[in-house]
């Protein structure tokens, strides 16, 4: 599937829906397989999460989608507009919401000891960076978890690692009240979580731009691709989904010192 060519730096051609689908399975296993380390959940899926405890007749998954359904339309009244292309990230983010519930069962029967927790954490966290990486760079509709501190970027002119660690922070946030009100107690948030919150959009930012050194990504032509508009904080090849999913080919995102 991914195709070698002549790009002056060793570069191969990944097409857009295969980085995508890799993202997607990906993370969907590396946000449940986090939750088994015991380190607590990714933060971005600490709010879906800390529902499923508080209101259980509605899964993980479902809470996902509901969720997901928010930073949309969040992000359409920031643009001011109705934006049709967010609309098929709903189609992404359904399979990773039902992909949630799929691995639950049987990451569950994981070894417990501490060691293997350890190692759960590390791979986990990993994992999610490179499945994020990959999504920001596919050309094609991602999860909306990852559109939207994406697109916030884009939006504001904030650095993307910037954005990615203040929507993380803000997630614990409003994870730790919601446990804290309705259950009496912290729930899904651990060492880990934090850990991962305050730095991984630094290390999203890195594997991005190794990624950048050895693979191009073609999106093909999904609806009328057209351009990110120019400017100061536009990220390079960067796409502006307000307007089109175009077929970008670079990060979405860049490591900041």
């Amino acid at each position: 599937m991914v195709q070698k060519r002549r790009l002056g730096a060793r570069q191969l051609v990944m097409p857009g829906w295969l980085a995508l689908g890799a993202a997607v399975v990906i993370n969907s296993f590396s946000v449940v397989l986090m939750l088994r380390s015991g380190a607590g959940i990714s933060a971005i899926s600490s709010v879906p999460y800390a529902f499923s405890l508080v209101l259980p007749a509605l899964s993980l998954g479902n809470w996902t989608y509901l969720f997901q359904g928010l930073l949309i339309a969040s992000l359409m009244v920031l643009r001011r507009r109705f934006v049709p292309a967010y609309l098929f990230s709903f189609v992404v983010g359904f399979a990773f919401s039902a992909l949630l519930d799929l691995h639950e069962p049987w990451v569950a029967l994981f070894p417990d000891p501490l060691g293997w927790r350890v190692v759960y954490f590390v791979v986990s966290y990993l994992l999610i960076c490179v499945g994020i990486a990959l999504s920001n760079r596919c050309g094609l509709p991602i999860i909306p978890t990852d559109l939207f501190p994406r697109e916030l970027a884009q939006i504001t002119g904030v650095s993307y690692p910037r954005i990615k660690i203040g929507f993380d922070a803000a997630c614990l946030l409003v994870t730790a009240g919601l446990t804290l009100c309705c259950l009496g107690r912290l729930e899904g948030l651990g060492v880990g979580t934090v850990l991962a919150a305050l730095t991984m959009g630094k290390v999203i930012g890195l594997i991005g731009a190794w990624l950048d050194r050895y693979l191009r990504f073609d999106g093909g032509r999904f609806l009328n691709r057209r351009p990110a508009p120019k400017g100061p904080h536009t990220p390079a090849g960067g796409t502006d989904l307000g307007l089109s999913f175009s077929g970008s080919r670079q990060a979405a995102e860049k490591p900041q010192p």
